[in-house]
Parts: C-alpha cells; structure tokens; sequence
C-alpha cells in the first residue's frame, strides 16, 4: 500500500466514483467525492437511471478486486438465459452460454450504489452530498461548486480531478471549449420506461427468476429482469414516434389496450400498469463519444467519457473495468498522472468505442431477432462451435460477456465468426446437419487462439 497524502476528488458518487474512492483510500490516497444528488440512504430518491444492471465479468472482477462481491450475494440474482415470450405467451429458453457459471447478475442500481457508497466510507472517503459541480478551470484545477440545498456556490482547489458524472458530465462540459476537443453524442430514436411486476404471494416472483424475460415485438420490445424482493424491473423500449410509439400512448385505455394486445401474459401480472405508466418518465438513451479524455490533472472515467446504450448489459461493467485498468496504471506510474491519464486513453478509448457499437447493434438483436427461429439455430451451431473449439471460437457474447478480452477484439473476433456462422448455417435445418469438415477449415485457416481472461 502507497502512502500518499495526496488528494484526489472525484465528481460524482454513482457507481464508478465510490468504488474507485474505495480502491483509491486504500493506496493511501486521500479521497474526497462531491454529489449533486442527496444521500439515497437517508432520503428517497431515484438512483438515476434505474433500469436494473446486469453485473458479469469484467464488473465482478472489479469488486472482487476490491473485497466487495461476495458480500454482495444477497442482493444479485443470477440469470442463465433469456426467456421469450411469444404473443401467445409460449416460452422459449435461450441459453447464455455452455457453462454453469456463464450467467448474468441482475441487481438494483440503487442497491448496488448504497453497498460501495457504505464500502467507501468504511475505508475513509468522504463523500459530500447535494454539492453540484458547475465547472472546473483546466489550467488550475479549481472546481466550481453549488450547494443544491440553499444555493451558495464557492469554489474549491483540486489536486487531481476525476470526472465520474456520468452522460451529462460538468467535467466534460468544460474540455468541449479546449482547442481540438472531439465530441459526438447520438441518441437513438427509442425511449423507455420502467414498470415493475409485483411480487406474488408470499413473496415469491411470478416469472422464473434465473432468466431475463423478453417479449420481443420486431420494432420494439419489453424486458424484465428479478428482484430478491420477488418483484421484477420491467422495461419498455418503444420509438417516441410513429406507430406503436410512446406518442400515442396518451391515455389509460390506451395503455391498457396495448399491453393486453401486445404483452398478454405480462398484462396478466401487472394490476397497476396504467398508474406505473403515467407515473414513470420516458427516458431518453444516447451513446456519448469524446477524445481526449484528460486535460492536464483532470481525467473524465465511465460514462463521462463514453457513455453506451443499454442493451450489452456492459456499461455498468465497461465503467468498472475502467476503475480496474486505472489502478493498474496509477500502480505503474504514479504520481505521473500526465502519464497515467493518457496511457489510461490509450488502453480503454478503442475498446469503448467497440462496445458502444456493440450494444447499438445488440439491440436490433434482442428486439428483431431472439424470437426468430433460424437466429435460435444459428446461436445453437454457435454453442455446438465453441464446444469444439473452446480456444479458436468463443461466441461474441461470451467474449464480452464472461471473459475479460478486451471489447475491440470481441468485435473484431465476432465479426468474422458472423461470417462463418453465415457461411455454415446456409440451408442448415439442424445442427446434426452442421458440416464439421468445412467447420474446421473455416475456423483454422479464419481465427488464432485466444488468451482468455
């Protein structure tokens, strides 16, 4: 352990920003984190956006890292597979990969955030409620602050500042003046909104709990993943407009109509849709992409720097894995952090970027193409493929998913696996079909041995 009485702020007490405090206190470090939001311990608010996390790989190793998963067992769930739901409400179980510990861990956001907020402050971070940060000057590091409960600002001087504050960034709102600062930000035309599905009678959840339950709908889709408290976060992704679209869900009937046309079965188990429903903002989702990430002793982490749409399940787990590679580079490098900050850009800015791609085209996937039978024949030769061949074909979501390889060789990697499963699966009715002669030429002469992590 470093002993180091240097200071280092943090903006933003989400999910990145406690657990970096956390790993930064115990090498010695001095940690002070400043959130706009009051303390969600004491006072009921929402966690932000709260669609429930899916915690897998790279995540867990973060907080394993850190002391911290296995005291979390209490509040994951894990999910095996997916559960589709047909308009006839007829199931079918699709897999996430060959292995019993290949799953998912659904969690509350909200329940995640409070367990390394307390984790934190047990190893001495301080974290400053209901302080916003305005701005910050680049060139002298002095943080421009307001107090949301009466209005006072004041500002503060900052050693080392590390923007943890998410899409809408302060931090990052300052770098877009600096000469030759690339940004883009693009939204995608769907929105959603968070429904619950109650918990039965003592308890008990109504739907199979080790699954994530979708009821994919072509152009759009509603999803639904466990509680421990026996409820079920329930998502619906809709276009803002056009037809079967938010804008014209305006009224209860309406709202009812839909669901029991639609999503019978989860209809059936949500006795206060339209009231959720109207209670609920439509959220909107973007992917935020920037360079550079650091301007002399600031550096934005997580979402500020690359914030990605929900549906890899990674941007929780894409934010921890950051926390996990800085670290290892303040380890190396400290206190260079002019070093730190741009060899952490050079190793992270390639693989965000992958994966932000990755989850815009996943979603087309989970709404289009779960539910079509030649995509379930195609994810079962994958499966039969990897089982074959464990080190040359690793399906993509397994890649992302399960192992720590980094997000831009996933993409690159399942990209030409696509085209191989293309190549075998032309005029396949079954796996027993699968041409395991042209299997092995494809994948040989096609993909080298990966290095899992």
């Amino acid at each position: 352990m470093m002993r180091n009485p240097q200071t280092i702020t943090l903006i933003g007490a989400g999910l990145t920003g406690p657990l970096l405090g956390l790993e930064l206190a115990r090498r010695g470090f001095n940690v002070e984190i400043y959130e706009r939001r009051p303390d969600m311990r004491r006072a009921k608010i929402s966690a932000g956006r709260s669609i429930n996390l899916a915690v897998s790989a790279r995540g867990i190793h973060a907080l394993n890292r850190a002391g911290l998963w296995q005291s979390m067992q209490n509040i994951v769930i894990p999910m095996k597979g997916r559960m589709m739901h047909s308009i006839a409400s007829e199931l079918t179980f699709q897999p996430y990969g060959r292995a019993e510990w290949e799953v998912i861990n659904s969690v509350s956001r909200a329940d995640l955030n409070i367990a390394i907020m307390n984790a934190a402050e047990s190893r001495g971070v301080k974290i400053d409620f209901q302080q916003r940060c305005t701005g910050i000057d680049l060139k002298t590091g002095q943080l421009r602050m307001r107090d949301e409960r009466d209005g006072t600002e004041r500002s503060i001087d900052a050693e080392v500042v590390i923007g943890c504050d998410g899409s809408a960034s302060a931090i990052r709102g300052e770098m877009l003046k600096l000469n030759r600062f690339n940004f883009s930000q693009e939204y995608l035309d769907y929105g959603y909104k968070e429904l619950t599905v109650p918990a039965g009678p003592g308890g008990k959840h109504l739907l199979e709990p080790h699954a994530l339950h979708i009821w994919p709908r072509g152009n759009y889709m509603l999803i639904a993943l466990p509680n421990v408290d026996g409820t079920f976060a329930c998502i619906l992704f809709l276009p803002f407009e056009g037809r079967d679209s938010f804008a014209q869900l305006t009224s209860p009937s309406l709202v009812r109509e839909f669901f029991q046309s639609r999503f019978p079965d989860a209809f059936a188990m949500m006795p206060q849709l339209e009231e959720n429903f109207f209670a609920s903002p439509t959220g909107a989702m973007v992917t935020v992409k920037c360079s550079p990430w650091h301007a002399k002793d600031a550096l934005l982490l997580g979402d500020a720097a690359h914030a990605i749409v929900p549906f890899f399940g990674q941007g929780i787990n894409c934010g921890f894995e950051d926390c996990t590679v800085l670290l290892e580079l303040i380890e190396v490098h400290a206190p260079d952090w002019e070093r730190i900050f741009s060899d952490f850009e050079l190793a992270r800015k390639a693989n965000t970027d992958a994966i932000a791609d990755m989850a815009v085209k996943n979603f087309i996937e989970m709404r289009d193409r779960v539910a079509d039978p030649r995509f379930l024949l195609r994810k079962r030769v994958e499966l039969a493929l990897e089982a074959k061949y464990p080190q040359l074909f690793v399906p993509k979501y397994s890649m992302v998913t399960f192992h720590r390889i980094p997000y831009a060789t996933a993409k690159r990697r399942g990209e030409i696996q696509d085209r191989i499963l293309t190549d075998l699966c032309a005029g396949l009715n079954s796996v027993d079909e699968l041409n395991w002669r042209k299997a092995d030429e494809l994948i040989t002469a096609e993909v080298s041995p990966l290095e899992m992590a």
